[in-house]
């Protein structure tokens, strides 16, 4: 497990004196640990899902360079510790940071498993906790204190679900990681799909970590639906892909049908021809057409050399979300900063964006997108637009 802060917070040293078995601090340190707020960032940079904790990484780092490290009067520090995935090793680095960093928020949180291992830390010390990568719809019903500035997977696989039974689709497969957003892809895509008058022939499900797609990809082309729609985390979408057309499902016209997170910009340079066409649908494509995701596209490339993926937004809007609360609560944490974070709107690179005041979690735009070939490299063209999608599970 690694540790890293930045803005680097060079203090005065302090020399300390025991007096009365006491250690005194020097006034200057405590002044200026008085005028700091820590936000303590918990993500997997190391492990199966490290693209989330990269991507999110540099979306942090890069508001921090374009907004500098002041918010509500005070310094920020940003303490990023590395989970490498594991709920275990989240929940002990959550308590950690809010014991011994005394952190103002919790954020990151790449797997819906962390989030909900950190959830009752965030309740029992009022710690408001800003979710910028995990989808589950009840992610944000775990704790109070829990917003959300990611997406949920219900938001993408009811807007697919309609695309697909307005375009003369009728029979499909779903197939889908066994984990929470899989089932809820797999619950809403075919709750929706069926309301629409579609028939759902199969539903698979492969394991979160070491999935070999080839067995449940030959169940698809042996069933032979008119589409296959597939949710899978971030970072297994270009493996998928390989194994769908070295199967030949490609070929097969079986259409293929997805959340955005298969073709995953962090990983659709290496997916290949066999990406081209796919559609899906999802709240953030690098291609997407707006002068503030023109202008953050650009600023992440020349910092990184690499694209920016939907975790690097949902960390960036993270970062604007807490900065914006330490200005309105003057650097104050706890439930102040929650009450200054509900109901935020703002217009974020991915295009406007709400966080619900009762729910506490995002809506959104969701964008309808076809893999395409824009001057030689792969991206998701956005060609149709369902406004301002709440959280279909928070509708029932």
């Amino acid at each position: 497990m690694k540790t890293y802060r930045y803005p680097q917070t060079l203090l005065a040293s302090a020399s300390a004196a025991l007096v009365a078995g006491t250690l005194a601090l020097a006034p200057g340190l405590v002044l200026a640990q008085a005028n700091t707020v820590k936000i303590g960032v918990i993500l997997p940079m190391t492990g199966p899902s490290a693209s989330t904790g990269r991507q999110i990484d540099a979306a942090i780092k890069l508001w921090v360079a374009q907004n500098g490290n002041k918010a509500g009067g005070k310094t920020v520090e940003v303490i990023i510790k590395d989970d490498a995935g594991v709920a275990d090793t989240t929940r002990r680095l959550a308590q950690e940071l809010v014991v011994n960093d005394k952190v103002v928020a919790l954020a990151g949180f790449g797997l819906t498993p962390l989030a909900l291992a950190s959830a009752p830390i965030a309740t029992q010390s009022k710690t408001p906790m800003v979710v910028m990568a995990a989808a589950t719809s009840a992610i944000t019903e775990a704790s109070p204190y829990i917003l959300r500035t990611s997406f949920t997977l219900p938001q993408a696989a009811v807007s697919i679900a309609d695309w697909a039974a307005k375009n003369k689709i009728k029979r499909v497969v779903t197939l889908v990681a066994d984990y929470g957003p899989g089932n809820d892809a797999e619950k809403y895509f075919y709750e929706r799909f069926r309301l629409n008058g579609g028939q759902v022939l199969d539903k698979l499900r492969t394991p979160l970590r070491g999935a070999d797609f080839a067995p449940v990809l030959q169940k698809v082309r042996d069933a032979a639906p008119d589409a296959l729609f597939v949710f899978l985390p971030s970072g297994q979408g270009a493996a998928f892909m390989k194994q769908y057309a070295e199967r030949g499902l490609d070929k097969a016209g079986i259409k293929l049908i997805a959340t955005g997170d298969v073709t995953d910009d962090d990983q659709l340079g290496d997916m290949g021809d066999v990406a081209l066409g796919v559609v899906n649908a999802h709240h953030y494509s690098a291609a997407h057409d707006s002068p503030a995701n023109k202008k953050f596209v650009d600023a992440f490339q020349a910092a990184n050399k690499f694209r920016p993926n939907f975790m690097a937004v949902g960390g960036y809007d993270g970062m604007r979300l807490l900065y914006t609360g330490l200005n309105t609560s003057k650097g104050a944490g706890g439930d102040a900063l929650l009450a200054a974070m509900k109901g935020q709107l703002f217009e974020s690179p991915r295009g406007p964006v709400l966080i619900d005041a009762q729910t506490r979690d995002i809506v959104q735009d969701i964008y309808i997108r076809k893999v395409e070939r824009v001057n030689g490299q792969l991206y998701n063209i956005e060609f149709d637009t369902l406004k301002q999608v709440k959280d279909p599970g928070k509708l029932k």
